[in-house]
Parts: C-alpha cells; sequence; structure tokens
C-alpha cells in the first residue's frame, strides 16, 4: 500500500510538473475566480464559466454555408487558443468558436487551448509559459498550424466573422488580422532587435500613422514586453507610440514610468515635461511628473 501510495505521490506531481492538469481554477487573491493554463470545454462549464459560455455558443448561429465550405480542409490543421476566462471578447468568441469546430467534426486533440493570467505579476501569461515566444498581446487569440508551421491568426475578435476569417485562412490565406502595427513590430524586434526598430521608427510612423485606430495597440503590446522583462524593447514601442499619437498623454506616461521603474529617472523627466509643453492643462502629466521626481 505505502509504495501504491508514493508512485501515486509520484504522478500526481509528474503532471504538475509537465503541465498536464487541466481545468485549474484560481479563486486565491483574486476577487473573481479564473481558469489558469490547459482548459478545455469541460472547464468552460464549470459554475463560474457556464453562464457566459452557454448562453453564448447556444445563441451563435453558425453560418453553415460557409462552414461546408472549409470543414473538409480545417482537420489539416492544428489551432491553439489563448483567452481569459476574464475577458469580455474571450468570454463571447471563444464559445462561438467552439461551436464551429464541433459544427465541422473538428478532432478535438488537433486543439490545445490555454487560459491566461490576468494578475500584473503575470499579465497574459501561463504557468508553463505556452505563450512565450508567440506574441499574445491580445486574447482570445487563435493560432492556426499546417505541418507544424503558424499559418495565421485571428487576434481578440474576426475582421469580418470568424467564419469568413476562417475561410479566408484555409483556402486563399491573404487573411490580415487585427493589430498589424504589432505584428509588424514584433517581427522588426525579432529580426532586427531594438536598434532596427530604433532606426526603423520614422518609416514606421509614415506608413502607418493613418492605420493605428488607437493608442492601445502598441501601449498594450509595451506592457506584455515589460511584463516578461524585454524593458529595452518595451520602452521603444513605447517611444514610438508617442510618435504616433502625440495627442495622447497616456502615451507619454507610459514611457515615462517605464523609464523610471527601470532606473532612468532624468530621462523619465525629460519625456514627461516635453509631453506638458504640448499639453500644458494635462494635471495627469503633471502629476505624474511630481511622483517621479519625488522617487
Amino acid at each position: 500500500m505505502k509504495l501504491h501510495l508514493t508512485m501515486a505521490v509520484a504522478f500526481l506531481l509528474c503532471l504538475q510538473v509537465n503541465g498536464q492538469q487541466l481545468n485549474v481554477e484560481i479563486t486565491e487573491n483574486t476577487t473573481t475566480p479564473y481558469l489558469l493554463g490547459r482548459i478545455d470545454r469541460s472547464g468552460l462549464e464549470l459554475d463560474n464559466y457556464k453562464t457566459w459560455f452557454s448562453k453564448n455558443y447556444e445563441n451563435y448561429g453558425i453560418n453553415t454555408a460557409l462552414t461546408n465550405q472549409f470543414a473538409s480542409d480545417l482537420k489539416e490543421y492544428n489551432i491553439t487558443l489563448f483567452m481569459g476566462t476574464w475577458c469580455g471578447d474571450s468570454k463571447r468568441e471563444v464559445p462561438r468558436f467552439y461551436k464551429i469546430l464541433e459544427a465541422c467534426n473538428f478532432p478535438m486533440d488537433q486543439l490545445t487551448a490555454v487560459a491566461l493570467s490576468r494578475q500584473p505579476d503575470m499579465y497574459k501569461q501561463s504557468p508553463q509559459h505556452e505563450e512565450a515566444g508567440l506574441n499574445i498581446h491580445r486574447v482570445p487569440t487563435f493560432i492556426f498550424y499546417k505541418n507544424g508551421e503558424e499559418v495565421n491568426r485571428i487576434v481578440e475578435e474576426p475582421v469580418q466573422s470568424l467564419e469568413d476569417d476562417i475561410l479566408d485562412i484555409v483556402t486563399g490565406n491573404d487573411y490580415k488580422s487585427n493589430y498589424q502595427i504589432v505584428a509588424i513590430v514584433d517581427d522588426i524586434l525579432k529580426k532586427k532587435g531594438v536598434k532596427g526598430l530604433k532606426r526603423k521608427h520614422e518609416k514606421l510612423f509614415r506608413k502607418h500613422k493613418d492605420k493605428v485606430s488607437s493608442m492601445f495597440e502598441l501601449n498594450t503590446y509595451g506592457r506584455i514586453l515589460y511584463g516578461i522583462n524585454r524593458i529595452d524593447e518595451a520602452i521603444s514601442v513605447f517611444t514610438l507610440n508617442t510618435k504616433m499619437f502625440p495627442d495622447e498623454p497616456r502615451t507619454y506616461m507610459s514611457l515615462a514610468n517605464t523609464l523610471g521603474v527601470t532606473g532612468q529617472k532624468e530621462k523619465a523627466i525629460k519625456v514627461l515635461e516635453d509631453a506638458i509643453s504640448l499639453h500644458p492643462k494635462n494635471e495627469d502629466l503633471k502629476a505624474n511628473l511630481e511622483v517621479i521626481k519625488s522617487n
């Protein structure tokens, strides 16, 4: 009996170490429970999630004319889904996505679903870091793989509809997801590094200034980079964002605060003083400057 008990404990520890536990629910140090790590549909049907999952699953009307066009070909793909059970976009899109996959008789062993954290010290990360190196800055993100290579992805929400977007990916694949500026910047960082991105700031500004809809596109990406300790890259992204959105005081505060907490106090002060010269009536900038000066 003792031997069997020891083997059972070792087996459970092995599962934990290798990240094979499914549907782990976090209830401590959070106002709202959330799932973290590998999950499947049964996790989304637990008590704390089944209300929104079932509602959005049942209420979604599938475009069968489109799913019939890609149902067979879709089986040639593996899909990795990153989501947050705390995220409104995930709550809306993920149940719909499951309904589409099931209508296509998609093999569920070819779907990997990962629930990410919302906590500041693990923002949009998982315990086993399945998201590492994949540029997961928005959730949900659906990544389509074929023969081990990423083909395309749907980011946060579909450009048209999930069915339209999947059809485009599986057939012609001229699909471009939301947040293209982030995809472009991430690719530059991977290939050219921080110095390469700095050299391209002006070119990126000229080419994309009218295509980026909100300061939050790059701001969220910069926050993700900072959270995984890619500090210099985050600073370069925040700097680019101040060029893209000079009329948004928050871009300067993101840059200045990152400089400040990384020991670059004088640079942080300079950023905020320049911002105040552009926005002399903005009290948030002034308050932010006083905080940095006092630290």
